[in-house]
């Protein structure tokens, strides 16, 4: 039987996942916020929509599985202000519903580490836009919910070497200041083993072992490529948009112990340097 996933906002991570999908045995529907990108989204083998703006509700009549990538916006969460009847509709006849949302909405823990368990207090207006959106997606009922709290996203074109070599990247010191961070190709192994064992009501941290001073990557991936170590700028004093200012507002280590444990994952890149190791080699010799 073939199954239908259909995939709310098929970005990085989800086009990473639809990679491991077999397209005899799925059939795989994502939705694009722009026209213009359809063509480029149906390349993939993906059945392109465009949304909002396609009536997806037949859809939902049909699909088995539903991933939810688009985030929050200033009025709330998109998918739900439009599709909300229809999910509910077809809450009970859904296999299983992944939210990706992210580590934010545990806040600032000054370094400390942070399970699934630990209280949601979100010190941003997108920690707390995601806290609100997780609350109104679970309030569904009978929904197969699945919520997926990702760290700092990297892989194939969104790593550093790109910046590194283009001189442009620096190294900002923060004293205490930690990120964790997870590969995509992690991310997709998650998110199929999750679709293989279903547990609705499960939240899962989705991050590598490693926590590390951001200033520790660059200057790692600047080793790797055998160029100069890029300047390095205190916080305090470096000039920077509000935007990249304020992911330095909190400093946490998430713990990744659930998708080890309760889904046997087995990461492909356990830390940032496995991780750059890897992406430099694709760089190198072209995807295996």
């Amino acid at each position: 039987m073939t199954r239908c996933l259909l995939s709310v906002g098929h970005g990085y991570s989800a086009r990473a996942l639809a990679r491991l999908l077999p397209r005899d045995a799925w059939e795989v529907h994502g939705t694009t916020r722009s026209p213009e990108r359809r063509a480029a989204l149906a390349d993939t083998g993906v059945v392109a929509h465009v949304f909002p703006g396609d009536d997806l509700s037949g859809l939902l009549d049909r699909a088995t599985h539903v991933l939810i990538s688009a985030g929050p916006d200033d009025t709330g969460d998109p998918t739900l202000r439009h599709l909300h009847a229809a999910i509910a509709r077809n809450a009970a006849r859904l296999d299983w519903v992944g939210y990706l949302s992210t580590t934010g909405v545990y806040g600032d823990h000054g370094g400390g580490w942070v399970d699934e368990d630990t209280p949601l207090t979100p010190s941003t207006r997108r920690g707390r836009a995601r806290v609100a959106a997780e609350t109104e997606w679970r309030a569904i009922p009978d929904l197969p919910l699945h919520i997926f709290r990702l760290a700092g996203i990297y892989g194939p074109g969104r790593g550093p070497f790109a910046k590194v070599r283009a001189g442009t990247a620096r190294r900002i010191l923060k004293t205490g200041q930690v990120f964790s961070r997870i590969h995509v190709d992690d991310i997709a192994q998650v998110l199929a083993a999750s679709i293989a064992q279903p547990d609705p009501g499960a939240v899962y941290n989705l991050c590598d072992d490693d926590p590390a001073p951001p200033q520790d990557v660059i200057a790692h991936a600047a080793q790797l490529l055998g160029l100069p170590l890029p300047p390095a700028e205190d916080f305090d004093t470096a000039e920077m948009t509000p935007m990249a200012r304020s992911f330095y507002a909190e400093s946490k280590r998430v713990r990744n112990d659930r998708i080890k444990r309760d889904l046997g994952v087995t990461l492909r890149h356990p830390d940032y340097r496995s991780g750059l190791a890897a992406l430099l080699k694709t760089e190198n010799t072209g995807p295996a």
